[in-house]
């Protein structure tokens, strides 16, 4: 298992490297204009142009520029052009808004799929299953930003059960209002998600169930739960954590701006598209790079996920 570790973390460490160094070719070698303009915004001078060109290192070699690039990113030595504020200080305040949404929808998500992929699998055939179905390909089908804006008018707005948007922070406003101002974020980015973990789940319980060790195990006398929990769920259960780093990581790298767009809660994603909006290069920059390396460190996560899911992975 060590080894197993090792490799994939020596191969994550080599797949880091090669998405820095295309992320940085993608902004510095593309078209229509020098980096040093993208960079110091459309209304900047020849003078602010030129500090650009000399703080990032625009006019050395390419090896140069991507140095001073990473160097930048990683101190935090990065600065917004059109309001003046310290990029990974703003990426920092607002990762714990980005990281509560995801933590928490994603177990909404993944508690709901399981729980009715069980249910559609024991009931497989039947009206019930059916209607799973119809339920689960109607929450996929629901755009996240028009799903969250029907919510948060009609419950927040309108009903007042629920606030209709905001942040509040646990150490300033409490446990309790922290939970209300998310239960609806978290339900609109889960409700797209369980259909599918629902479906997969049942789709490959079903072919664990007439597997051929399922049928040893049963023939060896264990009751149908046990053949359940120690045989049919574990297998079954790895499609599931494959799509959880994916979608997981995708939420926490930006995935989730729709939602917290919707519902003003001020996090990484949304500064992300505000940045995009005001054509500041810098934020676009250090939240591309970071938000990717992230994706790539979930995702290594679940390769050692599965190791320990199935042995027969390590090899």
């Amino acid at each position: 298992m060590l080894r197993f570790i090792a490799r994939r973390l020596a191969g994550m460490l080599a797949v880091l490297f090669a998405v820095s160094v295309l992320t940085f070719l993608i902004f510095a070698v593309i078209p229509d204009g020098a980096p040093e303009d993208r960079m110091a915004g459309p209304t900047a001078s020849p003078g602010e142009v030129a500090a650009v060109r000399r703080e990032w290192g625009f006019d050395k070699p390419l090896y140069v520029q991507y140095a001073r690039t990473m160097t930048k990113i990683f101190t935090g030595d990065v600065v917004s052009y059109v309001d003046r504020t310290n990029v990974v200080e703003e990426i920092g305040r607002g990762a714990p808004r980005t990281f509560s949404l995801a933590i928490g929808a994603a177990i909404l998500w993944v508690a709901g799929g399981i729980a009715l992929g069980l249910f559609g699998a024991a009931r497989a055939g039947r009206a019930t299953d059916r209607l799973i179905t119809v339920l689960a390909l109607i929450g996929v089908s629901m755009p996240v930003f028009w799903l969250g804006a029907l919510a948060s008018h009609y419950l927040g707005f309108e009903a007042g059960i629920f606030p209709d948007g905001g942040y509040a922070e646990i150490g300033r406003h409490g446990l309790l209002e922290w939970l209300w101002h998310l239960v609806l974020p978290w339900s609109v980015l889960a409700v797209v998600l369980i259909g599918v973990y629902s479906r997969v789940l049942r789709s490959n319980l079903l072919d664990a169930l007439h597997a051929d060790y399922v049928r040893t195990a049963r023939a060896k006398g264990l009751s149908e739960g046990a053949v359940l929990r120690r045989h049919a769920l574990p297998n079954a259960l790895i499609p599931i954590v494959t799509l959880w780093g994916l979608d997981f990581g995708a939420v926490l790298g930006g995935g989730a701006v729709l939602t917290e767009s919707v519902f003003d809660l001020q996090g990484v994603g949304q500064y992300f598209a505000d940045s995009v909006g005001r054509l500041d290069v810098p934020p676009v920059l250090a939240v591309t790079m970071l938000g990717t390396f992230f994706i790539v460190a979930v995702n290594t996560i679940v390769d050692i996920a599965y190791a320990a899911l199935d042995p027969r992975i390590r090899l």
